[in-house]
């Protein structure tokens, strides 16, 4: 009766795993492009806190609900058919996990839960095998569903390791702090205003967030002096504001969220110099920031 039992549940099993296959958009994430397997290892050949920069951790962060730490006990592979939008070269798997430490969040997480991942599969063609890998995950809760997540994005999936808990730690700490920055969603208003004296000028940028509270830019040119700027984060403009410490989130905030150029109905100045005094400054202001950084997300 036992071959008979183990047979039975084995099918019960393959068809829970089918259904919940089926939302397969509302799961699917992959593990980051630098994480690349090597003769069907288990291991990626590639550490996850190499291949994600600053700003991918707090994307990631800042887009979920919990960050999971979590050891894979079972995996199977989705068929082609159930698996829409499915890159060629990758596999969709499904993924039984056992939880390790809930890093982040406000509820809680089962012992055991589960969830879709795309996977590059190995130079024999063939998905990975997992099994025992201990993993990052970002993810957020499915509604209804307490014994299923929802990875929050593509690379959501990392191999974990002790580096990458120690950078993510001071991200998510910072996204909860009592004076995070809010998240700057584009550009309000520009206006440059000439000085009393050649070469002296100062121009604000007033930036427009997701909560509605307010954040500004100053760029203050004196002269024989280099430009100076700053951001001011909150209703009293501080003519002494700083720059933010790159790699800081109010450093992300700004560097991953506003446009290249100084949209041309954002500047309110009507004299052309004052114009073009604007649009230079807030350039600067872009070239100091730098790139924003992304590799994996």
């Amino acid at each position: 009766m036992k071959p008979v039992k183990r047979s039975l549940t084995w099918k019960i099993k393959q068809m829970a795993w089918a259904l919940c296959a089926v939302p397969v958009f509302t799961f699917v994430a992959s593990i980051g492009h630098a994480q690349n397997f090597q003769n069907g290892s288990n291991l990626p050949a590639a550490t996850p806190h190499e291949a994600a920069s600053y700003a991918d951790l707090v994307a990631l962060a800042d887009r979920s609900e919990m960050v999971i730490r979590a050891q894979i006990r079972r995996q199977t592979t989705v068929k082609a058919e159930r698996a829409p939008g499915l890159a060629p070269g990758f596999a969709r798997l499904y993924i039984q996990a056992r939880t390790q430490a809930l890093i982040a969040g406000n509820r809680g997480i089962a012992q055991e839960f589960a969830y879709l991942v795309d996977v590059p599969l190995t130079a024999k063609g063939k998905p990975p095998k997992l099994k025992k890998v201990e993993v990052l995950l970002f993810a957020n809760p499915v509604a209804g569903r307490p014994g299923n997540i929802q990875l929050s994005g593509k690379s959501a999936q990392f191999a974990y390791s002790p580096m990458l808990e120690q950078r993510i730690t001071p991200i998510l700490r910072a996204l909860i702090a009592a004076d995070a920055p809010p998240v700057v969603t584009g550009i309000s208003d520009a206006l440059a205003v000439p000085g009393t004296l050649v070469g002296e000028s100062e121009t604000q940028v007033f930036l427009s967030t997701r909560s509605g509270a307010p954040v500004s830019l100053t760029v203050t040119r004196r002269p024989n002096q280099a430009p100076n700027w700053g951001v001011s984060w909150g209703e009293i403009i501080d003519a002494s504001a700083r720059s933010p410490q790159p790699g800081s989130l109010q450093w992300y905030r700004l560097a991953c969220a506003l446009p290249a150029n100084l949209p041309s109905n954002a500047n309110l100045a009507r004299d052309p110099a004052a114009r073009r005094l604007a649009t230079q400054d807030y350039a600067y202001v872009i070239e100091q920031l730098g790139p924003c950084g992304k590799r994996v997300t």
